[in-house]
């Protein structure tokens, strides 16, 4: 028998190539099973894993032949975690990009350009692409005046938090085809255009950065993603999990100017993608009915505070009930789950309006303000509301000047899991981090950064949490997926600093590891 150490930080399924049936056994010996044992409780177990799903949970396990065997000293053993709404290739980018998000101002954000121009400016004739700047609560506005004083010959694109927004110079908005634009802050359909124009770089080196975003996902956890790139992507992530990124599974959703290639195809959601050792299906049809909060074109029953009167003052809706009927009966007709974009109040009741006619069932992003008659229509409808708790930390204040009053039915997840509605936990991808434990904190504890609760009488009990991040699962049982997270604290009792910097000292994928630090002092015994 021999015993050795991983000798790096991590062991990752990137570049392994190794498909989940192929893995070995796997034992795992003292674990204690998240939602099973307490804090308080001695008492250990092992678990064996085989052919991708947990095999035999007991104590005194025998070792199969050629098994690894890891002893897990106590650590927590449960689930492993889902991200049900990343834009992946949008994350893989705002990783490598000008991070504005600090700017409490415009003229801060343009300071923060013009000091990356100086300490580090891009290749001749490349653009400044920067990401993360909230304008809503700023007292000066985004002009491109402000970034032409500080850009230069330089092209300088900078992405909004949310999205839905794109703030340009005078060098860029002439790239762009918006050279006459008065403010140089763009919204909604053009911003979308700008951003998706930005983000093209070659397919290696895009793949690449997606395979090391991958890779960190699998750190904290993540055993899988449901990918809402704007461009339909699964046949990318069958390229990808062919050239050896297979530390995750992947669901691929497509946006309406892609629905007829997907329905000629035949692919209908959850169908697996051949060649990928499962690890890639067909996601969900995804469609934008709104805008978002932060650049007030969530469309709503009344009025942002200080817009009344404003055309624009009630947000802005995307698609009339008769296009939405009609494009959720193609998708839905075809096979294809749909997945609804609505943040306003007004956008929500539409939404399930739509999805009631239609009778198609489906979820819907985000769901961020709601009548409360529109709470029990998500839960006698059957409909997921999948939602992205980190926003509300993010939001919180806009949201107390732009909803004044309404704050109460924002962000209600308290309320609909009290009615019965199957809610689905994710992070929207760049807008907040990929990482599940964040999200698990901003929905238990509803406050970040010392500050007080925002609303606590809509926070989620953390098992309620656990499961709307893992497909419904709270523990590891016999027959269940070997797709598994270890940790060193037990998640559901774990503090909203705990949770956000939660260490995960190993993730399997089908009984595969994915990774496993070193800093665990974890032994892998081989017979």
């Amino acid at each position: 028998m021999s015993t050795s150490q991983p000798s790096s930080g991590t062991a990752s399924g990137q570049g392994t190539g190794t498909a989940p049936e192929e893995a070995p056994p796997v034992l795992l010996r003292n674990a204690r099973l998240t939602g099973v044992h307490s804090s308080e409780d001695a008492d250990r177990v092992d678990v064996l894993l085989r052919d991708g799903v947990v095999a035999e949970i007991g104590q005194g396990l025998a070792v199969p032949d050629g098994a690894e065997v890891v002893d897990l000293d106590g650590r927590w053993l449960g689930p492993g975690l889902w991200d049900s709404h990343v834009h992946m290739d949008q994350w893989a980018l705002v990783r490598r990009r000008l991070d504005v998000s600090s700017a409490g101002s415009a003229a801060a954000a343009a300071s923060l350009v013009g000091e990356r121009l100086r300490s580090q400016p891009p290749a001749p004739g490349q653009p400044l692409i920067g990401y993360g700047f909230q304008d809503a609560l700023w007292a000066d506005e985004p002009t491109r005046a402000l970034l032409d004083a500080v850009s230069g010959d330089v092209p300088v694109v900078l992405v909004s938090k949310d999205l839905h927004s794109v703030w340009l110079d005078s060098r860029a908005l002439e790239a762009h085809g918006h050279g006459g634009h008065p403010t140089g802050l763009l919204r909604e359909a053009d911003a979308f255009a700008v951003s998706t124009a930005v983000s093209a770089v070659s397919e290696d080196q895009l793949d690449e950065w997606v395979g090391e975003a991958a890779e960190a996902a699998a750190a904290r956890g993540v055993v899988g993603i449901v990918d809402l790139e704007m461009t339909l992507s699964v046949d990318r992530w069958a390229r990808r999990v062919a050239a050896g990124t297979t530390c995750l599974r992947v669901r691929a959703g497509v946006y309406p100017a892609d629905l007829d290639e997907v329905v000629g195809r035949g692919l209908r959601t959850g169908d697996v993608v051949p060649d990928t050792h499962g690890l890639v299906e067909m996601g969900p049809a995804k469609i934008i009915t709104d805008g978002s909060l932060g650049t007030r074109t969530a469309w709503c029953h009344d009025s942002y505070v200080g817009m009344e009167g404003d055309p624009a003052a009630r947000g802005v809706a995307t698609y009339g009930r008769e296009a939405l009927v009609d494009h959720l009966k193609r998708a839905s007709s075809a096979g294809l789950v749909p997945a609804v974009h609505a943040i306003g109040d007004a956008a929500n009741a539409s939404a399930l309006d739509a999805l009631e006619e239609v009778g198609c069932g489906g979820s819907i992003e985000h769901a961020q303000l709601l009548d409360p008659v529109d709470v029990e229509r998500f839960a006698r409808l059957g409909i997921v509301a999948s939602i992205q708790p980190e926003h509300a930390m993010d939001d919180r204040d806009v949201a107390d000047r732009l909803w004044a009053g309404r704050t109460g039915r924002s962000y209600a997840w308290g309320s609909l899991a009290e009615a019965g509605v199957r809610l689905q936990l994710g992070s929207d991808a760049p807008v907040a981090p990929l990482d599940p434990w964040v999200a698990m904190a901003a929905a238990v504890w509803r406050a970040r950064d010392g500050r007080d609760p925002w609303h606590p009488e809509q926070r989620l009990a953390a098992r309620t949490a656990l499961a709307a991040s893992t497909g419904g699962r709270t523990s590891v049982e016999v027959g269940s997926v070997a797709d598994l997270v270890v940790t060193e604290i037990d998640p559901l009792t774990a503090t909203d600093h705990d949770l956000r910097t939660m260490v995960v000292s190993a993730t399997l994928l089908g009984g595969r590891f994915t990774h496993l630090t070193h800093l665990t002092l974890l032994t892998l015994l081989t017979p």
